[in-house]
């Protein structure tokens, strides 16, 4: 693997996941996709099946990025799990890939991220406002940990 950071080497293949693959995998996946293209083979799944998320579209819209026609995936439905690292976006998603690593020899790295859908319960502006948060958090530790050097935001 190539140098990432200070003590972190950069993996060749990596997985996000959440509790369903609808908003912080989701998200994570295309921004990844988006810098490292395939020099970095990206994956994402959930704990169990969702929805897609119309927001989540709406907030990779708003940079020039689409989910295209992702369709959620749980564990269950990848073809392999040899990924050299799986990056888990909530406490389920971490819980599952610690279980993963009795049977696969994979680093497991905890990137807690809000959840996006509490600010549901408000205006629309206020949940576009929370999509955008967590679209840049990830933008910002998937540039910081996997060290993109191009620009710094789409």
């Amino acid at each position: 693997m190539a140098e990432a950071g200070p003590g972190q080497s950069r993996p060749q293949s990596v997985l996000f996941m959440c509790g369903q693959n609808v908003i912080r995998s989701v998200m994570a996946e295309v921004l990844a996709k988006h810098y490292f293209g395939r020099s970095l083979y990206v994956a994402s799944a959930g704990v169990k099946p969702g929805e897609n998320d119309p927001f989540v579209a709406a907030s990779l819209d708003e940079i020039g990025l689409s989910a295209g026609k992702h369709r959620p995936h749980t564990l269950d439905d990848l073809e392999d799990l040899n990924f050299d690292l799986i990056v888990t976006l909530a406490p389920e998603a971490h819980h599952a890939a610690l279980d993963l690593t009795a049977r696969y020899p994979v680093e497991v790295e905890y990137w807690p991220m809000m959840d996006p859908t509490l600010a549901l319960g408000g205006s629309r502006e206020q949940v576009m406002d929370a999509y955008r948060s967590l679209r840049d958090t990830l933008d910002d530790r998937i540039r910081d940990r996997f060290r993109f050097a191009g620009k710094a935001r789409v």
